[in-house]
């Protein structure tokens, strides 16, 4: 049963990250031409985090968790997921720590710290928006 939600949450995981990515490339190509970078930032942060609360929604009953550790187990470990993945991928591309470090910062309309606390309780925000908490 664990290894069943461990698995399903991965491939949730997956979607929230094509998601993410998606959301990236909007950013980058479209809002911030058209509305600057601390606009882009701020919409694209607002938007990412509205994606995650409505994959844990769309995908709970798939998951088929219904009681608060298993909820925040799994938004802690989409945030561990997240945070390997953007790590192993900034340093991959030869960004330095300080360059990694500096989207963990509110500066300049970037909302990424807000989209990580977003990723740990999307799952309970989820179930609480499903009625099932």
């Amino acid at each position: 049963m664990m290894m069943t939600v461990l698995l399903k949450g991965l491939v949730v995981w997956g979607g929230i990250l094509v998601l993410a990515i998606a959301n990236g490339v909007l950013r980058e190509a479209v809002l911030e031409p058209v509305l600057g970078r601390s606009v882009a930032l701020v919409l694209s942060g607002i938007l990412l985090s509205l994606l995650i609360i409505g994959m844990a929604y769309v995908a709970l009953p798939w998951l088929n968790v219904r009681h608060l550790a298993g909820l925040l187990g799994l938004g802690v470990a989409w945030l561990v997921l997240t945070l390997v993945f953007e790590f192993s991928f900034g340093l991959w591309q030869g960004k330095s720590w300080a360059e990694l470090l500096e989207a963990y910062t509110f500066r300049g309309g970037n909302l990424w710290p807000m989209v990580l606390a977003v990723t740990v309780f999307a799952p309970y925000l989820a179930a609480r928006l499903r009625q099932l908490l």
